[in-house]
């Protein structure tokens, strides 16, 4: 006769939810502001296919399908070179952004002085709250043709003056520069949290060994820092295409001259639908930028799961 199997008796999802109803609340507020600032604008996403008017409103308004969509591609080169900018631009800035993340929360993690690891990290966080303004209004001061501080240097060395204002071919690298010098001492945040949370037995039991502090690095920090590099690369590489418009027009006030290595999709954008009230256009190619970074990510996590599944994100 077999033997019957007792049952383990479940607790109702009632009484868990009874029994444990403080840790259940905890993300309350946050996925209330999820659901209200996130989901529910998802709703406008119908005014792409619309020609959207004050009077019809949303749901009012004439069907036209994709045409929103000819704004932006009907000019294929403009199109194309607002992409690529963006491309550019972004993508260096997270790639570099990334090396001078993890290089400066490595820096300050390897500060022994508590006082002046604290004084260091104040400073590396300093440039962003600054305002694009006002560093344009700095990069005014240096890259002024007449006054700026660049050129006097420049002609201090017997050179000659540079017009930095009408020379596009000067501004992919100033653009990146800029973001990632602004964007470096927040974005280590996260990567110095990680760092605080390591065994430091792995790095005793190293120096013991007889390994250098690069030595412990290299072996041991990196490796360990490895899931969390990875995954917010994953995190950044979906907002690719989203660049940033008050940089540009604070660095660059859309300067005309500047259009072929400075106009972003966003400032294409900004410059032909949302100044003119072309609402659904410029709503048609967010939702462009939107897939686009979507297909992104989901390549670049195949490619992570392919070489080490541990590390993807789904």
């Amino acid at each position: 006769m077999k033997s019957k199997e007792k049952r383990v008796p479940v607790k109702s999802i009632r009484q868990e939810i009874k029994n444990n109803l403080f840790f259940y609340l905890l993300p309350l507020p946050g996925i209330i502001f999820l659901i209200l600032f996130n989901y529910v604008p998802m709703a406008g996403l119908y005014i792409v296919f619309e020609k959207y008017t004050y009077q019809g409103g949303l749901f009012g308004s004439e069907f036209v399908g994709l045409k929103n969509f000819e704004f932006f591609f009907k000019s294929i080169d403009n199109a194309l070179r607002a992409t690529r900018n963006t491309l550019i631009i972004n993508g260096f800035s997270i790639v570099l952004g990334t090396v001078a993340n993890v290089g400066i929360a490595i820096a300050i993690n390897e500060i022994r002085n508590k006082w002046f690891r604290k004084v260091t990290q104040s400073v590396m966080l300093f440039p962003h709250f600054i305002s694009w303004i006002v560093v344009g209004m700095i990069s005014l001061t240096l890259f002024d043709e007449n006054k700026g501080l660049l050129n006097q240097f420049i002609q201090m060395l017997g050179g000659d003056a540079v017009s930095w204002y009408s020379n596009a071919s000067l501004w992919w690298p100033i653009l990146i520069l800029t973001s990632v010098w602004k964007g470096a001492g927040y974005g280590s945040l996260i990567y110095f949290g990680a760092l605080t949370g390591f065994d430091q037995s792995l790095y005793e039991a190293a120096e013991i060994d007889g390994a250098n502090r690069w030595q412990r690095i290299m072996r041991i920090t990196i490796p360990l820092l490895k899931p969390t590099i990875i995954l917010m690369f994953l995190l950044n590489i979906g907002g690719i295409l989203f660049g940033s418009v008050d940089q540009i027009m604070g660095m660059t006030n859309l300067n005309p001259l500047l259009f072929e290595t400075t106009d972003t999709i966003a400032t294409f954008v900004y410059r032909s639908a949302i100044l003119n009230g072309q609402f659904e256009s410029a709503s048609a190619i967010t939702l462009y930028q939107s897939i686009f970074g979507f297909i992104l990510v989901m390549a670049a996590n195949k490619l992570v799961k392919k070489f080490d599944p541990d590390y993807a994100l789904f």
